[in-house]
């Protein structure tokens, strides 16, 4: 079976800590979906990693990693971050595959994404500016590239093709603050050091390693209302970022998914335009920001900060088939006076406990249940029953509306500092 790790709020959850986490429990853990907008911060033994393209189970001594068909790949950041962990991982070519039908980033699709930004003015999306969405509209309009491409004799010819077209559109919008020949050095550089790796049809080894009863892990990035379908649209990203995307990410059938885990921060964030019901404008926002560190891992931007929505997260619960809930971050609001969580939002006249079809265009006013807060003191080192009475309520009443179980809780950033429950 292939058990599922996703963000259920707007990402930047944890997931890469938690998947580094549970590593040593599956032979292989593969991304299905995103590229390298996404920041998956692990830490342990002192050290710091950014994970943006690399599975973050690459720190597992044997633990096979697989980028997925259903990724986005730049080249040139995938070598970036291959020399970032190389001195970790000095055998990582012979446990990291990577899918031959996963698209390629061009720099074109980068510096489109910057003009298409541009050009928006104040209705910007709040792109991270890595060409991810460029390279989805390429590759549902069936004018894409993949790594398999560059195996084959005419794929100079196919890039330059694609670029003409990019050019075109680039121009039009009247952008010009890039320098191509310099990008494309750096590409076709890269693509060499890409042919070194194991590229591979992935979709029939990871059917193999089904027949063959081993233990699948599916990493997925960015959040569950960063969804393409079902997030807070058109604010969210180019991907299918719940659980039904691991099937067409990785290449695998529907009967195949077994548990399903939800990360969520004890608060929430969000990087970008978009909305937010729950968003704190204000000096506790910035406290949560800044003792919760909420700054971009690949981008370094603020995110923005707001208590607890639970009808987002029961909302992403539902969509995702999630099994089992891993908080994030109880940590950071030590030491708080008072917290609140969103149960209801009110629309008007009405209260629901739904998100509305057009979150976009709704004037949602949240309705605030209020926790005492818990003392600096909590920390895992005791296991959950030795907690703050307080925390233990809040984890309570979170489990009792979401009528999920929170079995992991993890309260700092290293690996040991996780409370399985």
């Amino acid at each position: 079976m292939i058990d599922v790790i996703l963000g259920l709020q707007w990402g930047d959850e944890g997931k890469g800590k938690i998947a580094d986490y549970l590593t040593p429990n599956y032979d292989v853990v593969a991304r299905f979906q995103g590229g390298p907008n996404a920041g998956h911060s692990l830490e342990f033994e002192g050290k710091k990693f950014v994970l943006n393209t690399i599975p973050s189970g690459i720190f597992g001594k044997t633990t096979i990693n697989l980028i997925g068909n259903g990724v986005v790949i730049d080249p040139v950041r995938l070598q970036e971050e291959i020399g970032r962990i190389v001195g970790e991982c000095p055998d990582y070519k012979e446990r990291l595959l990577i899918s031959q039908k996963a698209h390629l980033i061009l720099p074109t699709h980068r510096i489109l994404d910057a003009a298409s930004e541009s050009a928006k003015g104040d209705q910007k999306i709040g792109s991270t500016l890595r060409g991810i969405g460029p390279t989805y509209r390429d590759k549902i309009g069936r004018s894409g590239l993949r790594v398999g491409d560059i195996l084959e004799s005419d794929f100079t010819a196919k890039y330059q093709a694609i670029v003409t077209e990019h050019l075109k559109l680039i121009q039009f919008l009247g952008y010009t603050d890039f320098d191509l020949s310099s990008e494309e050095a750096k590409f076709y550089a890269s693509l060499e050091f890409l042919k070194t790796h194991q590229l591979i049809n992935s979709e029939y080894f990871i059917n193999d390693c089904l027949q063959q009863g081993k233990k699948i892990l599916a990493e997925g990035a960015q959040g569950s209302m960063l969804d393409v379908e079902f997030g807070s649209y058109p604010f969210v990203t180019s991907s299918n970022t719940l659980t039904g995307g691991v099937c067409t990410g990785l290449g695998v059938a529907p009967k195949h998914i077994g548990k399903v885990y939800g990360i969520f921060k004890a608060y929430c964030t969000r990087v970008g335009s978009g909305p937010f019901p729950t968003e704190l404008d204000d000096e506790t926002g910035e406290y949560i920001r800044q003792k919760g560190h909420e700054f971009g891992a690949t981008t370094g931007r603020k995110r923005r900060t707001g208590w607890l929505d639970l009808v987002a997260l029961k909302y992403t619960i539902m969509l995702n088939g999630v099994d089992e809930l891993i908080m994030m971050k109880g940590d950071v609001l030590n030491g708080m006076e008072t917290l609140n969580v969103a149960t209801h939002y009110k629309i008007g006249d009405q209260e629901t406990q739904q998100v509305p079809s057009n979150l976009c265009n709704a004037s949602i006013e949240p309705t605030y249940l209020s926790f005492p807060g818990w003392s600096e003191k909590l920390t895992h080192v005791n296991g959950f029953d030795a907690m703050d009475n307080t925390f233990k309520s809040y984890v309570d009443y979170i489990e009792n509306y979401l009528g999920k179980k929170i079995s992991v809780i993890s309260l700092g950033p290293q690996r040991d500092a996780t409370v399985t429950r």
